[in-house]
């Protein structure tokens, strides 16, 4: 925790913070808190982020908010929780922050687990980390690809039930009598072939996390068991008399749509209204484009493992990078990773280059730039789009200055936007 002043002075620093946020021969105390944490020069809302502290101060109550923030270890995803302290007059004299490390995702390269930095995986994150200590249900919603399993999985390992059982469900192409059997187990005889009793994947998930996936696969006959099983976390084992109680917590995820399925019957409405309590979007690719490197790098690190003894590292080319950057992705990471374990196999000295992709993306990134070589193209905004950034970054021959020039913004907005690209070292 840290004690602030309306001016953004940091004016106190308790020891959890100095150990966790610490840096040898920098003193926090007496320097801007947006320096400290973002090393930016301005404040976080004049830098195009939410700043808690403005906020607060407009709602006269505490703001909550989740950032990427630097510290030794390099950039981390920071849970802030910011407070305002009033005087006899009710006028704001300081604030006091609480500062609390998101576990359940990385802001850099890793080799497990969640990545990402950008506003679209930060607000699911910050969804995750809100519900996460809570026992109510949560729905992940997303298209295919978007990694329903390692969120699911990041909401146990954030909640108390992290050290009990975390039992997948594949929903998808199970049969009615074989979901039930799988679901809530059976007794030795209750047909054909139980040659003994057996625990459903309820039990087995007893005192921890029940992840169904796909749950709008799930049979419409099955649906009021399912929905008898989360009211009254009873159920029966196939073929017994015997009635047991179930303690699990509750994640369900879907790509398809559920409020449309029960329009036409073929999903029931009770059971959507208990297994949404919390739902939670998934980002596509396509909506985290300023992740494109940084999911890159964690994937080939996770190939590079696999691969080859030692680990031995892969990279791609800055060209390459930018049409990974201008591809659509209806496959989101899922088919990312099927081109990089593609692109690996060929890549014989360990650089992935644009020979290296698959055809479709070589070609739908060969049109983008021929449609825009005369001009680039704006957003709505009159700005480039990262999409268009990236191109023009690939394609320009110049120095830093002189891009930064030709794109109209500043060196230092020019140095922001090309880290997120991963071309840092990109020539002065």
């Amino acid at each position: 925790m840290i004690v602030l002043d309306p001016e953004y002075r940091i004016l106190a620093a308790n020891t959890a913070y100095q150990r966790q946020f610490g840096v040898a021969s920098q003193p926090h105390v007496g320097r801007k808190c947006y320096q400290v944490s973002h090393h930016y020069d301005v404040p976080c809302d004049q830098a195009g982020e939410h700043c808690p502290m403005k906020r607060a101060f407009e709602l006269r109550g505490p703001d909550r908010v989740l950032h990427i923030h630097h510290t030794p270890r390099g950039p981390e995803h920071v849970d802030v929780e910011l407070r305002p302290v009033f005087n006899a007059q009710r006028e704001v004299v300081a604030y006091v922050e609480r500062l609390s490390t998101v576990r359940g995702a990385s802001a850099k390269p890793s080799a497990e687990g969640l990545v990402g930095r950008s506003a679209a995986f930060n607000a699911a994150i910050s969804a995750l980390h809100r519900v996460a200590p809570s026992m109510l249900p949560v729905l992940l919603l997303g298209e295919s690809g978007t990694g329903k399993e390692l969120f699911a999985r990041a909401v146990h390992e954030a909640s108390e039930r992290a050290q009990r059982p975390f039992v997948v469900v594949d929903c998808s192409g199970i049969t009615d009598a074989l979901f039930e059997s799988e679901i809530f187990g059976y007794e030795k005889g209750a047909f054909t072939g139980a040659a003994a009793r057996k625990p459903g994947l309820v039990e087995t998930a007893q005192g921890g996390t029940l992840f169904l996936d796909e749950i709008g696969d799930v049979p419409l006959s099955m649906q009021v068991k399912l929905l008898r099983l989360i009211e009254s976390s009873t159920f029966r084992r196939v073929g017994g008399i015997e009635t047991l109680r179930a303690d699990f917590r509750l994640v369900a995820a879907t790509h398809k749509p559920l409020r449309e399925m029960i329009e036409d019957g073929r999903f029931r409405q009770d059971l959507y209204y208990r297994i949404s309590a919390f739902p939670i979007h998934l980002p596509t690719v396509r909506e985290r484009l300023d992740d494109i490197a940084l999911l890159v790098d964690s994937i080939l690190q996770r190939i590079g493992s696999a691969q080859r003894a030692g680990g031995s590292k892969f990279s791609v080319a800055p060209d390459a990078l930018a049409m990974l950057h201008a591809y659509s992705w209806p496959g989101n990471i899922r088919e990312l990773r099927n081109v990089l374990d593609r692109a690996c196999l060929l890549a014989d000295d360990g650089v992935i280059r644009i020979e290296h992709l698959p055809g479709d993306i070589v070609a739908g990134e060969s049109a983008d730039l021929g449609s825009h070589a005369s001009s680039p193209s704006l957003s709505t905004r009159g700005e480039l789009t990262d999409r268009e950034f990236a191109q023009r970054v690939a394609t320009f021959s110049g120095t830093r200055s002189a891009l930064a020039e030709s794109l109209g913004m500043s060196e230092r907005t020019l140095y922001r936007r090309l880290k997120t690209l991963g071309h840092v070292d990109y020539r002065r």
